[in-house]
């Protein structure tokens, strides 16, 4: 597979810049060339056979598809014979966008994405009783509550940390339907997500409403600035966000984690490690909070967070929060997996 996207690589060099899904496209179109038999991940669901949702997709999306498929043209039509026609490429760019997995490692850094027919059978909860990890380019599904012979297995499509407005829009645009899951239908966390700065005179709903609305806005526009802004503006976009949140709601809200958790990010990429470590610190509690049992954010956080710590030689917090990240993620990934291996590797070399 990787021949076909060498030769692509090296005619285009610095202009070489097709999308993750275009890649995976790319390389779907040729796996199908060389591949008549079900692949292994293929035992109960062909990759053809995957809902695309065609009917229900907006201009937007329809635009995004084609500016998908103009680049599968330019990057690869001189290395791929007989690219199939646009209708099967915008059916096919529709089912990749609706069934792919992103893959991730221990602290969530993003590896790439891909497709696994078999796992895209598993319908999504808001309160999942398994998680996907990855080994390699194998997914495995695990366990993560009591699962009875006959009960559905349930996935999460996508990250749990926000109120159910937000979930459901987000499951509603990406997957077409509208999560009526119990954890949807009773909402019962919403109101730690929520949570709103204890004042002697309360704000007024209107009052907490526009604060959502300015919270949504600061997240859609920093996610745009990444790309063009420096590590110390984004920064300072962070902590300007969190001073007006912060005069209605409390440091444990979602929208405040959202931005803190950025901060965070910032922070590590400009080796900031005590600021880094000071916005963990308020993180990560809420989290394990808000966050599902066993959850990769949580897992991650705890594992950035004990880095940090023996990084800045703090060894006893280090080794706790390493425990803390190996205890999940002995159910996340399973014993076996290297990930944990490491994470054990690590705690031993602070004895």
């Amino acid at each position: 597979m990787h021949k076909l996207e060498c030769v692509a690589m090296v005619a285009y060099g610095e202009n070489w810049c097709p999308s993750e899904t275009v890649r995976l496209v790319a390389r779907i179109i040729m796996k199908q060339r060389v591949t008549t038999e079900r692949t292994p991940s293929e035992r109960l669901l062909l990759l053809k056979e995957f809902e695309s949702h065609l009917d229900k997709m907006d201009s937007e999306k329809d635009e995004m598809n084609q500016a998908d498929i103009a680049a599968l043209h330019h990057f690869y039509s001189k290395h791929i014979s007989d690219i199939p026609d646009d209708q099967a490429l915008t059916e096919l760019f529709a089912q990749v966008n609706c069934n792919g997995f992103t893959i991730e490692d221990e602290e969530l850094s993003h590896l790439g994405s891909a497709v696994f027919p078999d796992v895209a059978l598993m319908n999504h909860s808001c309160s999942p009783n398994v998680i996907v990890t990855y080994k390699g380019t194998v997914a495995e599904v695990r366990a993560v509550k009591e699962i009875n012979p006959g009960d559905e297995i349930f996935n999460s499509y996508i990250d749990l940390l926000y109120p159910t407005e937000d979930r459901r829009e987000r499951l509603l645009d990406s997957y077409f339907f509208t999560c009526q899951c119990t954890e949807c239908t009773t909402k019962s966390k919403d109101k730690e997500k929520m949570e709103i700065r204890k004042l002697s005179s309360p704000p007024e709903p209107e009052e907490i409403r526009s604060m959502v609305h300015y919270a949504k806005n600061v997240i859609e526009e920093f996610r745009r600035a990444k790309h063009y802004k420096t590590p110390s503006e984004l920064l300072e976009m962070c902590e300007l966000s969190q001073e007006k949140m912060g005069a209605i709601f409390a440091d444990t809200n979602v929208y405040m984690l959202h931005m803190m958790y950025q901060a965070m990010g910032v922070c590590l990429y400009m080796q900031d490690w005590d600021g880094a470590m000071s916005y963990g610190e308020k993180i990560i509690h809420p989290y394990s909070v808000h966050y599902p049992a066993y959850s990769l954010n949580v897992a991650s956080m705890y594992l950035k967070l004990g880095r940090l710590y023996l990084g800045l030689e703090k060894k006893t917090q280090g080794v706790k929060a390493l425990k803390k990240a190996l205890a999940i993620m002995e159910v996340a990934h399973g014993k076996d997996h290297h990930y944990v291996a490491e994470v054990k590797r690590e705690i031993e070399d602070q004895k």
